[in-house]
């Protein structure tokens, strides 16, 4: 067998962070408490050997061996596949009176597990070898320094046979895992965070991982890993342009239009119209043939087709054309990592051209309190946009239907290329709209204040507020005409 080369962990995510998974005949620790699914991604690991053709040997210490097999059969694994070595204790262990020195009592236990594992390697000649615990052999030994001899005089025997090898080891007070980290050639440890489980990285010989806090969930079919993101490691060649509203006056606001690759903002207070201006960007977009995401974490997608098609929106036939995907996010359900990885599914997959996200604060809600993090995660996906050539709009809802200016609710006015913002305002008893331009890093653009309106024909732009002062601070008035 040749040692160079990759074997797949089984786990797509995780492959990613190990850049392409596990190398040949090296020994792998996974790390975490109970319940956090090491002997699920074990499993994976091996069936992933089944599917090529592999010889897999599971060697189980602690569970039960029917139990066992009876839950890797209930999450998807080929169980009949893969080859079993049971030296899990039996009732028998509990009822037999045995009296024994320390010292004697874990070689007399130590014996017969070493001849079978040496006659079931032997039999078997494994390609892929999984060994659950591995801590359960600090029992059999003397002391620590037996136990590190005897795990690496193991994995030595099993490499020697070609073997690659993961073995799982269980975090408790009493069982201090720091000897086999020196042991293991490289280390995946399961955590967890206020927004999920986690997987990290911390050791891997041989070559460079995606570090980072990565996400994980157990589904009915096993582990899915999602990677944390990293911009760096995607890029896409394509055109910057300006992409249009479909509005003349919005587009002559922003000296055509929003660029392709950029991160815009579009702010202001509840039931102004943001999500409504952001919707008319991917109706445009839809006329050109180009694909569209928005990413609703505040509203529910029915209110928002209704809302969408009662002023002329024609969302539903953009979603039959394949042109617009809605999807309605529970925050509280998804870490960030899940999110973005949904992200880069429709990007990468289905060549989406327009992302918008709706909104900032519900997003906030998939980081679970650690709000310090907001703007690294949302600096990460806006970067990991640009450069994929994706034209981002993010939804950031101001405090205060009137009153003072705030450009955005969340400071991540650093982040936008271009800040749309809309107002309330009063005006002699009227309540009514303006929208404006704060910001555009690519060009040049409109400095004055339109009348904003949105009608049963859709948004109505108005000619430059030039008669009106006072709109930013609160106070809007009209200028009388010197004439």
């Amino acid at each position: 067998m040749t040692v160079t080369g990759r074997l797949s962990t089984g786990i797509e995510g995780l492959d990613e962070i190990l850049h392409g998974g596990f190398l040949r005949q090296r020994n792998y620790m996974i790390q975490g408490s109970a319940g956090s699914g090491k002997t699920i991604l074990a499993l994976h690991f091996l069936q992933a050997g089944v599917a090529k053709g592999e010889a897999c040997l599971f060697i189980n210490i602690e569970e039960d061996l029917d139990d066992l097999r009876s839950n890797a059969a209930a999450l998807g694994f080929d169980t009949d596949a893969i080859e079993f070595l049971d030296l899990s204790p039996t009732a028998d262990v509990f009822v037999e009176d045995r009296t024994y020195d320390v010292f004697d009592a874990a070689e007399v236990e130590q014996e017969p597990l070493r001849e079978a594992i040496v006659d079931r390697v032997d039999t078997v000649d494994p390609d892929r070898v999984v060994v659950d615990p591995l801590t359960q052999f600090r029992y059999l030994s003397a002391d620590d320094y037996q136990f590190r001899k005897q795990v690496v005089g193991l994995m030595r025997f099993l490499e020697q046979r070609g073997a690659t090898v993961v073995f799982t080891a269980q975090d408790a007070r009493n069982q201090p895992t720091e000897e086999l980290e020196f042991v293991a050639d490289g280390t995946i440890r399961l955590g967890s965070a206020p927004y999920g489980k986690t997987v990290r990285v911390p050791k891997f010989r041989g070559s460079k991982t995606q570090g980072g806090a990565h996400a994980y969930r157990i589904t009915d079919e096993g582990m899915v890993v999602f990677p944390a993101l990293d911009p760096h490691d995607h890029q896409e060649t394509f055109t910057t342009e300006p992409v249009s509203s479909g509005l003349p006056a919005v587009d002559s606001l922003l000296n055509g239009g929003l660029e392709r690759g950029t991160v815009s903002v579009i702010s202001g207070p509840t039931g102004v119209g943001k999500t409504t201006l952001g919707t008319q960007f991917m109706n445009a977009a839809a006329e050109r043939g180009e694909r569209s995401v928005v990413y609703l974490f505040e509203e529910n997608e029915q209110t928002f087709l209704t809302r969408s098609e009662a002023i002329g929106i024609p969302v539903r036939g953009m979603i039959e054309r394949g042109t617009l995907k809605v999807a309605e996010i529970d925050a509280l359900e998804r870490s960030p990592q899940e999110f973005a990885h949904t992200v880069r599914k429709d990007v990468e997959d289905d060549d989406t051209r327009i992302v918008m996200i709706d909104g900032i604060a519900g997003y906030r809600l998939t980081l679970n309190g650690e709000t310090d993090m907001l703007l690294r995660r949302l600096h990460a996906l806006g970067r990991y946009l640009k450069n994929m050539g994706v034209t981002t709009i993010f939804v950031d809802e101001t405090a205060g239907v009137t009153g003072s200016f705030s450009a955005t609710q969340e400071n991540i006015s650093y982040l936008a290329d271009n800040i749309v913002f809309l107002r309330h305002l009063e005006l002699r008893g009227e309540l009514r709209k303006a929208t404006g331009v704060l910001k555009k890093r690519t060009s040049d653009f409109e400095r004055t204040l339109r009348e904003f309106e949105i009608t049963a024909d859709g948004i109505v732009v108005g000619e430059p507020l030039t008669r009106m002062q006072g709109i930013l601070s609160g106070l809007p008035d009209v200028v009388d005409d010197p004439d």
